[in-house]
Formats: structure tokens, C-alpha cells, sequence
């Protein structure tokens, strides 16, 4: 891809998630949410692969139904309510049909069924993108549309969990664990989000960080099966030491930062007598983190092949720059200490 195009493209997904932020009116924000879409479909075929122009397809089509439902539903909200500002959003049919609109976009279950098979189409960069960047626009207009009812945030969150650990259970494929990680993780935000808004945001902001860490590792190493990561010691080394913890802070275990929402949602839950939540959020947990160990357990404890396929990786010369991975992947580990400091400065 030209470099004029590409930095064209760069761009234009930052210039539709600023629209959206910037915006009070549902018609420019659904505008900003479009020039994401289309800025990214060039960047996940790029590559001209059947198995790229068959992802960026299903995204396309997967996007556009979103797209379509979310603009009817502000027009029928407009209709009923004379306002087109995102806040005047009533608890109504449309505000429903708004969400599942919202929540089909980023890829919430059960409208989930688009996000494995478009990931495992995509090179690593762009399953970054889709992971961290294209999330923002749509959970922000979810954030500021908060129904006074929260029981759809709360089977969306639950669904999520459940789906996103039971569906990386058997997998192998780096990118497809990757998708359904993100569905869990999207799920825990979309659960507390009724009751504690600056937890919802501090969930996001960890899994962003926690996200681009892994993506960061596995674009290092080239790992796209779960068989390549017993090689990863003989690419880069340090990798074999970070990228495991990196994978146990997302599975949500002490003393690493992942641990740190986990441990906020379920107490906030408490304190609202959802106790029966909290515990089935808590062991839908545990598929999650079955398939974390299962990957630190292949990068850690087995040995690499004898006869490695294609190139061999170690044998190149690396050229990466990776301040910020290192400062990603030093936040993903060691931030649970800072809890309480975190917690006054949000005002939990």
C-alpha cells in the first residue's frame, strides 16, 4: 500500500473516533462511526488474500447492519422525542434498539458471531485496531446513553463473559483466543457500567493496555498458532518471561494489574446485593482463564520443534522499535499496588 494512502487511511480512523467524541448529535456521531468503518476495510485486505477480502467482507456486512439499525433507531428516537442530542435518549424501545446496535458493533454476545471469523482473517496489525481503536467510538456512545433499567447491560455482560470464555476453550488459533478474550473483556465493562460509570472507564483503559501488550508480542514474534509460541525463546528471549505474565494479568490473576477490575467489579456488585452475579461472573471467569494458562503453559514449559516450518525467524535481523510495548507491558504487570491511588483519583 502507497504511503500517502496508508497515512490517508491512519487518519481517517482517528478522524471518525474524534468526530464521535466531539459530538452532542446522534447524526454526526453515527458519521464519525462510518469514516471508521471505511477507513479500516482497506487496511484488513491489504494484503489481497482470499481469507482477507473474506474478513474484511464479513465486517463490512456485520457493520453495516449495525450501521443501518443505530441510524434508525436515533431517527425513530428523533420521531418520538423531537431531540437529536445523545443525552435526551428516554428509556424506550428505541434507546433497546440503540444499544443492541451499539453492542453488535464492538461485538458483545450474543451479536458476537462476526468478530472470531473476522479476526482470524486479519494480519496482527489490523487485529490490533480492531481490538483497541475501534471499540472507542461505539463504547463511548454506549456510555453516554446509560438506560435507567440496566437489566440489557446486565445480560449483555453476562452472555459476554460466559461466550467469551466457553468459545476460546478449544481453540488454536492465536487470533481467534484474541477475539473472544476481547468479548469476555468487553463483557465485565458492559456489566458494571450501570452502576459505576468511572469503573466502566478504568476497565477499558486496563484492557486497552493489556490488549496492545499481547498484539505488541505476538507481532514481534509472528505467532499466529499456538504451536509457534514454544519457539518464541529462540526469537526474542525476554518475550518468554513477559508474555506469559502478560497473559496472567488478563486471566485476572494477583498480584498483576489485571486482577485490579476484576476485584473492583465484584466488590461494587456486592455492594449492590447482586451477590448471585458477582459469583457467576466470577466462575465464567475461569474458562477465560483456562485457555491464558493454557498459552503461558505452551510459550513456557514445552519445548520447540526440531524441524521448524518456513523461515527460520531468529536467524533475521529484528528491527522493531518497542519503547512503548515496554511501557505497555511494565503497566500491564505492575499497577495493582497503585489500586487505592486509582480509586481516589476516579472517585470510586
Amino acid at each position: 500500500m502507497a504511503p500517502l494512502i496508508y497515512s490517508a487511511l491512519i487518519t481517517s480512523l482517528g478522524l471518525g473516533t474524534t468526530m464521535t467524541f466531539a459530538s452532542s448529535h446522534w447524526f454526526l456521531a453515527w458519521m464519525g462511526i462510518e469514516i471508521n468503518t471505511l477507513a479500516i476495510i482497506p487496511l484488513m485486505s491489504q494484503n489481497h488474500l482470499p481469507r482477507a477480502t473474506e474478513a474484511a467482507t464479513k465486517y463490512f456486512f456485520a457493520q453495516a447492519t449495525a450501521s443501518a439499525t443505530l441510524l434508525f433507531a436515533s431517527i425513530s428516537n428523533a420521531f418520538f422525542t423531537g431531540e437529536w442530542d445523545i443525552t435526551q435518549t428516554p428509556n424506550t424501545p428505541t434507546s433497546t434498539l440503540i444499544t443492541l446496535a451499539l453492542a453488535m458493533k464492538i461485538g458483545l454476545a450474543p451479536l458476537h458471531s462476526w468478530m472470531p471469523e473476522v479476526m482470524q482473517g486479519l494480519t496482527l496489525f489490523a487485529g490490533l485496531i480492531l481490538s483497541t481503536w475501534q471499540k472507542l467510538a461505539p463504547l463511548y456512545l454506549i456510555y453516554q446513553i446509560q438506560p435507567n433499567n440496566p437489566n440489557i447491560f446486565i445480560t449483555l455482560g453476562v452472555l459476554s463473559i460466559i461466550v467469551g470464555g466457553w468459545g476460546g476453550f478449544n481453540q488454536v488459533q492465536l487470533r481467534k483466543i484474541l477475539a473472544y478474550s476481547s468479548i469476555a473483556h468487553l463483557g465485565w465493562m458492559i456489566l458494571i457500567l450501570s452502576f459505576s460509570p468511572p469503573l466502566a472507564l478504568l476497565t477499558i483503559v486496563i484492557y486497552l493496555l493489556m490488549t496492545f501488550s499481547l498484539f505488541s508480542s505476538f507481532i514481534l514474534t509472528r505467532a499466529t498458532h499456538i504451536n509457534s509460541l514454544s519457539t518464541t525463546w529462540a526469537k526474542i528471549p525476554i518475550l518468554t518471561i513477559s508474555t506469559p505474565l502478560i497473559l496472567l494479568s488478563l486471566g485476572g490473576l494477583p498480584p498483576l494489574t489485571g486482577f485490579m477490575p476484576k476485584w473492583l467489579i465484584l466488590q461494587e456488585l456486592t455492594k449492590q446485593d447482586l451477590t448471585p452475579l458477582a459469583t457467576l461472573a466470577a466462575l465464567s471467569s475461569l474458562f477465560s482463564l483456562y485457555f491464558y494458562l493454557r498459552l503461558s503453559y505452551a510459550m513456557t514449559l514445552t519445548m520447540s520443534p526440531n524441524n521448524p516450518a518456513g523461515t527460520l525467524p531468529w536467524r533475521l535481523n529484528p528491527r522493531h522499535n518497542t519503547p512503548l510495548m515496554a511501557l505497555t507491558t511494565t503497566s500491564t504487570i505492575c499497577l495493582l499496588p497503585m489500586t487505592p491511588a486509582i480509586m481516589a483519583l476516579m472517585s470510586f
